[in-house]
């Protein structure tokens, strides 16, 4: 079990690494940007990799237990969770579970900004 732990802490410190890095150079690339462009291609880029992964996971065994733990939970995961979000929508939607693959998709996103919504509210109330 450490053993595996220290392959996801590895993996996801040089992930959360690489997403700092990649989403600024894309940021610094644009300057007058307002949008997020940095964060949307660390996800997207992420959701690329994480299907190419799978893909030669599944159809090749071309990664062990552990390789799979440091690639896509801890590099992959430090990099962008969307990158989770993409491949287990996919997984729904292959496996012909749509209203699943729906639910996840309008609930990861409908409850995630309305935690944040609620998580600012909460702390200007609290620390106002």
């Amino acid at each position: 079990m450490a053993n595996r732990l220290l392959l996801v802490s590895i993996g996801g410190a040089l992930g959360s690494v690489l997403r700092y890095l990649m989403s600024g150079a894309v940021q610094r690339l644009l300057r007058d940007a307002t949008f997020p462009y940095g964060t949307l291609c660390v996800n997207v880029l992420g959701c690329l990799v994480v299907g190419m992964l799978s893909q030669l996971a599944e159809s090749r065994g071309a990664f062990t237990g552990d390789a799979r733990l440091f690639l896509v939970v801890g590099l992959l995961g430090g990099f962008t969770t969307f990158s989770a979000f993409g491949n287990e929508t996919m997984n729904l939607l292959r496996e012909a579970e749509f209203d699943l693959a729906l639910a996840n998709a309008l609930g990861s996103v409908v409850l995630g900004l309305g935690a944040v919504w609620l998580g600012r509210a909460v702390a200007f109330w609290v620390w106002r």
